[in-house]
């Protein structure tokens, strides 16, 4: 009874207060909303940029955590968002941003691998070497705790996914990653491959159509030189290799005649033959 009194008391207030309607709530608090986004992008320019570019990054908020090496800055809500949506990143190059930009070391925070953000590894390392025991044995090693050694990694414009960084056309760069015109593609490429360094063998030639007239036809194989070949040398390769086969033809046809001579002068007796 006590309950539904209490509820029958809200709704007269609700009727009575006229001013405080829904739709009035609504209002305000998209305003609210508004205002808070401008004053933390910094201005209705950094609000309308990252409005255009990230969706509802513009009225996410929550705590800085740090930032990397290409500008992309993270971020933590545990309070307003549900799991899964409480940690985001904002790309420092709004124009050129996919997924591979996240560096290894935040993809494991961003994907709740980990909750010490990579700003606070070394402070995490440092809290749990305190609860390492110590061994009796003596160590040369340098390193004092699990993680070993780790090698600082430096991308080409902080692209993590290299097969990225490659040319759009023969020598002309490509624009939209930043890689210069005549440069070379970054991307890796298997051992054996006809694209690895590695793997690719100096061009020795061994003949030139027109060694005669200074050069300009350099073959590497009589297959190479077929395809270097006009129509009318063609032709006239085949002909040569015609009257070569007469001229073979007739001096075998006189050695044979010489031969036969031979042999009747000899008394052979009959001799098979025309």
């Amino acid at each position: 009874f006590l309950f539904r009194e209490g509820k029958r008391n809200q709704a007269q207030s609700r009727a009575n207060n006229t001013t405080e309607t829904p739709d009035n709530n609504m209002v305000y608090g998209l305003i609210r909303s508004v205002q808070a986004a401008v004053k933390y992008r910094g201005g209705w320019k950094g609000l309308m940029e990252h409005m255009y570019t990230n969706g509802d990054y513009p009225f996410k908020f929550g705590t800085y955590m740090g930032c990397d090496a290409g500008g992309n800055r993270y971020y933590e809500n545990r309070v307003d968002y549900p799991f899964g949506q409480h940690r985001w990143v904002e790309p420092g190059d709004i124009h050129n941003y996919d997924s591979a930009s996240i560096p290894p070391e935040w993809h494991g925070w961003m994907t709740s691998m980990n909750d010490a953000p990579p700003a606070a590894e070394e402070d995490y390392i440092g809290e749990r070497k305190q609860h390492i025991i110590p061994l009796e044995s003596r160590s040369d090693a340098k390193i004092d705790h699990n993680v070993g050694h780790q090698e600082e990694v430096f991308n080409f414009h902080h692209l993590h996914n290299l097969s990225t960084v490659r040319s759009r056309g023969y020598g002309i760069g490509n624009p939209v990653v930043g890689l210069p015109p005549g440069a070379k593609d970054s991307y890796y490429t298997q051992p054996g491959s006809p694209y690895n360094d590695a793997s690719i063998r100096p061009r020795i030639n061994i003949g030139d159509l027109d060694e005669g007239k200074g050069g300009g036809r350099a073959y590497k194989s009589e297959k190479w030189a077929e395809r270097l070949r006009t129509p009318d040398e063609k032709a006239a390769i085949e002909n040569a290799k015609l009257e070569n086969v007469k001229a073979t033809i007739a001096v075998e046809k006189a050695n044979a005649a010489r031969r036969k001579m031979a042999m009747g002068s000899r008394g052979a007796g009959t001799v098979a033959g025309p």
